[in-house]
């Protein structure tokens, strides 16, 4: 089972462009995934297979495509992840809305006060922006 945790925004607009340059059927028959009129992506004025673009930006992610078994939650499980990054998916004709969580109500916390000390920022070169070593000059800049 694939875990879709480290697959962000970039990655998705990484696969549309590539489901883009190659077409619709090339891009489906390269990664091995079947045609879907469920629940498709729509970007700009486009729509396109949202479990296909979900499993290569998987494999822009971590280097490894998800085929589509391995969706948690299949289309509508694929869709909810999509829709967390930002993306419009849109329900099948004739699929009752997908249900929602309810939320718990809680009383707002007190506000946490750290007691650690500031991450200290490294140094950059201004001319290259390398990080600078601790004698505090640049050793490719000089």
């Amino acid at each position: 089972m694939a875990t879709f945790s480290a697959v962000t925004r970039q990655h998705i607009l990484q696969a549309i462009a590539e489901y883009d340059s190659r077409g619709r059927d090339d891009f489906l028959g390269i990664y091995g995934f079947e045609p879907s009129d469920g629940y498709p992506l729509v970007h700009g004025t486009r729509t396109y297979d949202s479990r296909a673009v979900l499993g290569v930006a998987h494999r822009y992610a971590t280097g490894r495509l998800a085929t589509a078994d391995e969706f948690h939650g299949g289309m509508p499980g694929a869709a909810a992840l999509l829709r967390r990054r930002g993306f419009e998916v849109t329900e099948p004709v004739g699929a009752p809305p997908a249900p929602r969580a309810p939320r718990a109500r809680t009383a707002p916390a007190a506000p946490r006060r750290s007691t650690a000390a500031p991450e200290r920022v490294a140094p950059i070169c201004p001319t290259c922006s390398m990080t600078l070593p601790a004698t505090g000059t640049c050793d490719y800049c000089g």
